[in-house]
């Protein structure tokens, strides 16, 4: 292939590949939910009115990816109560089949031993699951027929008082927690 080809072809991979990374646009409304939580506790969107919260998607068995972002979400719940900041944490599982409302409690009792705001949340089907993660946060869940764990996304996601999706944070960003905390704080004032 020659040269002068070969550039106007790298432009628009360029071009492209710039437009999937892009942010999504700021203000997607929640829909309702009401799921489980880990001390088998109706619990969703009313009672997260008037709150800002963060969102995750994870499950108990996973080996990867999981035990982090749960950590840094313990992180987050211990850096905003230390700023006197009012955010509530929900992590939804992604495997709800085998999360069941004890098995998310053992779980959360290895990172948190403050249960006040983080909800972690099962009491639908896979494929509920996988609906809302897609309709509401743009992301994806699948679980292959031949593993047992589960391909999602990785993001932490804040919502507003007002129950709209206004920014996304990706936990290995060495800034988020900055970022993340700023942004918390003009949406609590």
């Amino acid at each position: 292939m020659n040269a002068t080809r070969f550039v106007p072809i790298m432009i628009v991979v360029i071009v492209l590949l710039s437009a999937c990374s892009s942010p999504k646009p700021p203000g997607r409304e929640i829909s309702s939910f009401t799921f489980v939580d880990q001390q088998g506790e109706s619990f969703g969107f009313n009672q997260l009115k008037d709150t800002v919260w963060i969102a995750d998607f994870i499950f108990t068995s996973c080996k990867t990816v999981c035990p982090p972002m749960t950590s840094e979400m313990a992180t987050l719940q211990k850096e905003f109560k230390k700023h006197d900041l009012d955010v509530q944490f929900v992590s939804f599982t992604v495997d709800p089949n085998v999360d069941t409302p004890e098995t998310l409690k053992a779980y959360a009792s290895q990172y948190t031993d403050d249960n006040s705001n983080w909800h972690f949340l099962t009491g639908y089907s896979s494929q509920e699951i996988t609906n809302f993660a897609r309709e509401n946060f743009q992301t994806i869940i699948q679980k292959p027929e031949t593993s047992d764990q589960v391909i999602h996304g990785t993001n932490f996601y804040l919502i507003a008082k007002e129950g709209k999706l206004v920014s996304e944070f990706n936990y290995v960003d060495e800034d988020y927690v900055h970022d993340l905390l700023k942004t918390v704080e003009d949406y609590t004032k």
